[in-house]
């Protein structure tokens, strides 16, 4: 692109802008929804078409512009459960802009896209309505306006017999010029969802399981680690056997956890890990770590009653334990979200199958598990070193604090803020102190001694240095709102948005270790940079923000170009130059 045609770009788009502060932009496109038959069937599909309404002497960029900096106009479904499976948009105009140095590819006056949306075979009877979301943007000779969008509602009666549709407006389809169907899946056609879509269900299954295993790489699952080792530490007398099924039991029951998550999106496409956003799920967590941390302390055996046992088939105390355990850890595991994540939801809440979503889920669960089980039968076989004795203790009670540490961790997204960052510091002091110069266990023995007193000096140093205080280095970040985010585009500003929770791991690494880069602080400052709080999904702001952004787990956070494009969507933890590098490509 040459110098001459960045200036008219400039001017074009500025001049645009200014023309959306006066209100001229709202009327410029409108939509008619015409259906091509008056109901649906299970299992099939529904032919629809939607009437584009240009106002006279604008136009709007083509499905395919010529150019890469022009923006195409994008018909989706804003409803997961029901997909267009093709779309035909008709035969753009070629004209001759001076900004371009070819003709652009336009459609103006009264233009028809149709399209076929996908009825799941398993949706129940009745009517549904579908919003529908035009992205476009409108120019006349001189400017354009910047990117916008405009909604309809496409309404549905379901039914289950063929012969109660009838075809309608038939002559408006006849004359619909048919371009080349597209198929409208979101991203790029290497996306999970199409892969799995394209694979059979052995092969998906197989990917699924590799994509749980590689979950165990991102920092959201850390957590994870002492809390296994701290419960298989105190478990069995060691036999590779009783291990093995303890772990097992584990395993299968944040299996249970993820399947149940599964349907869950499956049937209402919600945020994955919501779970989490519940004070009641939270306290629940925070107090079976309690229960089991005092187990650790000698307070009491975690085993069923005997009489439950016999009635069992003579399983052995524990096997309840880790079964219940491990269901509790499917939701602390819950909220890692990353690429692959995103699009096994996505594709689960496409399908609105619950079978395929518990399946699915299942499947991700074992692989994300099954190092688990390996750490299980590690953690179990400490108690077989060298010899059983007040050492082993010893140990469970360092167990006991870290399960009580956790447990101080989960509570603290819904402690007040002005007290939340300092409750877990001042525990890891008291447990120090006590571990230090109060609990004598096992101090006879030197290489527990050792050990145990260079394992508080670090929660000791670790603790004291996360109560001094400290100048944050962040972006500026700004309130979000509807009005404000409007500004920045009517503005022409870039914007950084990062959507977050306080129950998300990844969240605060973001914050920690990539948002204070100090790299990424000065270049902030050409973006308008917008933090939104998603702790509370189940709010109506927080699902209004989700529906709007197409939010399906945190962190997300979005990076927008000076002309309103989403130009990347970044989901998981990424590092300081990792995300730098992204922003400087941001024009």
């Amino acid at each position: 692109m040459n110098f001459k045609k960045l200036f008219l770009l400039a001017f074009i788009f500025a001049s645009g802008f200014s023309f959306a502060q006066f209100g001229l932009q709202s009327d410029l496109v409108k939509l008619e929804i015409i259906p091509g038959q008056n109901k649906a069937v299970q299992g099939e599909t529904f032919k629809f078409s939607v009437k584009v309404i240009i106002e006279e002497k604008w136009h709007i960029n083509s499905n395919k512009p010529n150019d890469e900096f022009l923006i195409p106009t994008e018909l989706i479904s804003k409803n997961p459960k029901f997909p267009f499976t093709k779309l035909n948009f008709p035969k753009p105009q070629e004209l001759n802009f001076e900004f371009s140095e070819k003709p652009v590819s336009v459609y103006d006056g009264e233009v028809i896209i149709s399209g076929l949306i996908q009825i799941d075979k398993n949706l129940e009877i009745g009517n549904n309505n579908i919003p529908i979301q035009l992205k476009y943007q409108a120019c006349n000779d001189q400017s354009c306006m910047p990117p916008t969008s405009v909604s309809d509602t496409i309404s549905i009666e379901v039914v289950k017999v063929k012969s109660e549709v009838l075809q309608i407006n038939q002559e408006t389809f006849k004359n619909v010029e048919q371009a080349e169907p597209e198929i409208n899946v979101e991203k790029s056609e290497d996306s999970l969802a199409s892969t799995l879509e394209s694979s059979g269900l052995i092969l998906s299954l197989l990917i699924i399981f590799l994509g749980g295993l590689a979950l165990n790489l991102t920092p959201c699952v850390y957590p994870l680690i002492p809390i296994t080792i701290g419960y298989f530490g105190g478990q069995s007398e060691g036999k590779t056997s009783r291990l093995f099924l303890l772990g097992i039991l584990y395993v299968l029951g944040m299996a249970l956890t993820y399947s149940v998550v599964g349907v869950v999106t499956a049937l209402s496409g919600s945020v994955f890990g919501s779970l989490l956003q519940n004070p009641f799920v939270i306290v629940g967590i925070a107090f079976l770590f309690v229960l089991l941390s005092l187990s650790q302390f000698g307070v009491y055996e975690f085993k069923l009653p005997d009489s439950l046992v016999a009635k069992a088939g003579g399983a052995k105390a524990g096997t309840f334990g880790a079964f219940f355990m491990g269901l509790t850890m499917g939701i602390v595991a819950a909220p890692c979200i990353g690429p692959f994540v995103i699009g096994l939801v996505t594709y689960v809440a496409a399908k609105g199958d619950p079978f395929n979503g518990f399946l699915m889920f299942f499947v991700l669960a074992l692989g994300l598990g099954l190092p688990y089980l390996v750490l299980a039968l590690f953690s179990g076989k400490i108690k077989k070193l060298p010899r059983a004795g007040d050492w082993m203790e010893g140990v469970k009670h360092i167990f006991g604090f870290l399960l009580l540490g956790m447990a101080i961790y989960f509570v603290g997204p819904i402690l007040p803020k002005e007290i939340s960052s300092y409750i877990l510091p001042m525990f890891g002091l008291i447990a120090a102190i006590i571990l230090l110069f109060l609990d004598k266990t096992a101090n006879q023995i030197i290489g527990f001694r050792w050990f145990k007193i260079i394992f508080s000096i670090i929660v000791l140093l670790i603790s004291v240095y996360s109560l001094i205080p400290s100048k944050d280095i962040s972006p500026d970040w700004k309130e979000f709102s509807e009005a404000n985010y409007n500004q920045s585009l009517v503005d022409g500003k870039k914007m950084i948005i990062d959507f977050y929770a306080d129950w998300c791991i990844p969240c605060k690494e973001l914050d920690a270790l990539t948002f204070s880069d100090s790299r990424i602080v000065e270049l902030s400052k050409e973006f308008d940079a917008y933090k939104v709080d998603m702790t509370q999904t189940i709010s109506e702001e927080t699902e209004a923000i989700r529906d709007k952004f197409r939010i399906l787990g945190m962190p997300t956070v979005l990076i927008i170009d000076s002309n309103g494009n989403e130009i990347e969507r970044i989901t998981g933890f990424v590092n300081a130059d990792e995300f730098l590098g992204i922003i400087q490509k941001v024009k």
